[in-house]
């Protein structure tokens, strides 16, 4: 690649190399690199354009100009090129030449002659994580004799009081439960939300508002027989919408069609974009051109003309809201921390891409390059932040973001930990093989992270699996956040043949799991079951290299729990579920969450990568009800071996 371009890639954060799963060095194609950069307004189209735009910015680096955005730790001092005024939150102002150590963590603009600069304070790492035991969720799946047709925050505060309880557990980690648009069809997957700075109203328990209570006995009739059930073993999300939207409906209308108090903005904002979509579909770049900004002349007028619609949602947006916390401060009351998970990005179509377009790279998909897994690379149709917008505002849509879910979170965990530091860019119109990385200040982002963690007293949990650079893991251990530790492929790396690492060695500071979302069940690992169904479906080239593959793990996972005097000779499944528990257990992982698709046998995954419609990908309910659940021997025995080990 021309040095030039190189340069001025390495400049923006574009990757014009990387390494891959086997860590071999994968050169990219120079021509994605030009359309990378341009996707970040740098004009890269020709010699001469790179000479500009690289004489650009070495007179920058000759004015030194600081970044838009800097962090500082409240540890250590950072030298500034130039003095300036240091302006806090409440709006004190002090002369400096530096930024000294000692500053309270905090949000501070720094204004020198030419420039002015938001710096992020914030603590070098977050408090020592408490070691427990809890559990990891997928809400929507849950269900018992309360809910309607999928888990909601009713069915989350039972079975809180319950583990927290009686159990003892610490922790309950969820999906994302992130806002829908709320118009059909409904995406299923919790991990393409319409907005990640709200909550979805698929989770309200519909006879807890207080709406419902006031009603009278007609009206609550009315809406008891909107209820609707689970039939033929799947979550239908349209169904369930339509039932719950009604029942909304009626009940705003019986207590006089309140007009939301104390609404912010973003709120508005918000319950605007759900008017619209009613009104004109659930994929705003098909709206109006007047319509396709919040900006936009036709939205102001549209939102008179849809008043009632968009008072409707932001009361209900209230409601989504007011029973997150009331689940967070049940779990508290139990012990238990209800801990959050961020999705990596945005419905493109959806209210945070309408919303944060000027901030977001739209029309790029993120992804992964290809690898052992996906030989084409993979493409999750999510548009990323744009780095340099984020720090020309100062990062407060990210601020905002984190803020909106640690409202009603003891925890945060993120979704490919590893996007702080960067994500694979697709451009428009590319496959997934031909796209690049771009890098973000992972100092900042971090830096983000940790002021907003600290100041809601926050633990966070990183995903870092897969195919993650060392730094990605150093660099959360360094914060205190927590990595991730799964039982099927954590090894020792340093040994021959890299065995299976025996939990008891896998490292502190991780969250140790069986599985998660995206792979085998306990049960379905050790019976098959992930082959079998990929095989039906048509999605393995040698169906009999992927059992003898299967066959082989198995029995190195009991010849691990052998060894480690956990089961005999001849376990059965479910002895060998138990033991897995066990192992889970001796880990010195500080935070250790079951799955109660593991605990009860369940060979179902919720989610199987590679696959759409094929497979019921986030629509399984769990096999046995919140009351089964409780009564289950097989849940009393795991809870047992968690209690006693940790």
């Amino acid at each position: 690649m021309d040095t030039d371009l190189a340069r001025l890639a390495a400049l923006h954060g574009v990757a014009t190399e990387y390494r891959d799963g086997e860590r071999k060095r994968v050169a990219i194609d120079p021509d994605v690199v030009v359309r990378v950069l341009g996707l970040l307004d740098v004009d890269a189209s020709g010699p001469q354009a790179v000479r500009e735009a690289l004489a650009a910015a070495d007179e920058r680096a000759r004015a030194g100009r600081l970044p838009d955005t800097i962090a500082v730790r409240t540890d250590r001092s950072r030298p500034l090129p130039v003095p300036g005024v240091l302006v806090g939150e409440d709006g004190a102002r002090r002369d400096v030449d530096d930024l000294p150590a000692g500053l309270d963590p905090g949000w501070y603009r720094l204004e020198t002659a030419d420039q002015t600069v938001t710096v992020v304070v914030a603590p070098p790492a977050l408090p020592e994580p408490e070691r427990a035991w809890g559990w990891m969720l997928q809400l929507y799946a849950l269900h018992s004799t309360g809910s309607w047709g999928i888990g909601d925050l009713g069915d989350l505060r039972e079975f809180t009081a319950w583990t927290g309880a009686q159990h003892g557990a610490g922790a309950v980690l969820l999906n994302p439960l992130h806002a829908i648009t709320p118009v059909p069809p409904v995406q299923p997957s919790p991990y393409t939300p319409s907005s990640r700075r709200f909550g979805t109203a698929l989770a309200l328990r519909i006879t807890d508002l207080a709406a419902y209570r006031r009603a009278d006995p007609a009206t609550r009739a009315e809406v008891d027989a909107l209820r609707p059930l689970t039939v033929g073993g799947r979550i239908e999300h349209d169904r369930v919408w339509a039932a719950k939207r009604s029942a909304l409906e009626l009940l705003w209308h019986a207590d006089g069609r309140p007009e939301p108090t104390g609404a912010d903005d973003d709120l508005w904002e918000f319950a605007t974009y759900c008017a619209l979509a009613e009104r004109y579909g659930g994929r705003w770049s098909r709206w109006p051109e007047e319509m396709r900004r919040p900006s936009a002349p036709g939205v102001a007028r549209a939102r008179q003309e849809l008043a009632t619609r968009v008072a409707f949602h932001a009361w209900v947006q209230q409601q989504v809201q007011a029973q997150l916390v009331e689940a967070q401060e049940a779990a508290r009351e139990v012990g238990v921390r209800i801990v959050h998970d961020l999705a990596v990005g945005c419905d493109p179509e959806g209210a945070d891409g309408w919303a944060l377009q000027d901030v977001l790279a739209m029309g790029v998909r993120i992804g992964a390059p290809p690898d052992a897994f996906s030989q084409q690379g993979q493409d999750w149709g999510l548009p990323p932040w744009r780095p340099d917008r984020l720090a020309a505002t100062g990062y407060a849509a990210y601020r905002d973001l984190l803020r909106a879910l640690l409202r009603q979170a003891d925890g945060l965990r993120i979704d490919h930990v590893a996007g702080l530091w960067r994500l694979w860019w697709v451009p428009p119109g590319e496959s997934a093989d031909r796209g690049t990385y771009v890098h973000y200040d992972a100092e900042v982002m971090l830096a983000v992270l940790t002021l907003e963690a600290h100041r809601a007293g926050a633990l966070v949990v990183g995903e870092d699996l897969g195919t993650v650079e060392p730094e990605v893991t150093e660099g959360l251990a360094a914060h205190r956040m927590l990595g991730s530790s799964v039982l099927w492929f954590t090894r020792d790396l340093d040994a021959p043949g890299e065995p299976l690492l025996p939990p008891r060695e896998w490292p502190p500071d991780s969250v140790a799991t069986i599985s998660t979302h995206d792979l085998p069940t306990a049960a379905g690992f050790l019976t098959g079951e992930h082959v079998r169904v990929r095989a039906e479906l048509g999605l393995l080239d040698d169906v009999a290299a992927e059992e003898e593959k299967a066959a082989a793990e198995r029995a190195e996972m009991i010849d691990l729990l052998r060894a480690e005097g956990l089961v005999g000779d001849d376990p059965s499944t479910e002895e060998l579920v138990v033991a897995m528990h066990a192992a889970l257990a001796s880990s010195r992982s500080r935070l250790v969450l079951v799955s109660p698709y593991d605990v009860i046998g369940e060979v179902r995954q919720p989610n199987l990568p590679g696959t759409v419609d094929q497979y019921p990908n986030w629509r399984l309910p769990l096999a046995e009800s919140l009351e089964e659940l409780r009564a289950d021997p097989r849940v009393a025995r795991v809870v047992e071996v968690l209690r006693r080990e940790r």
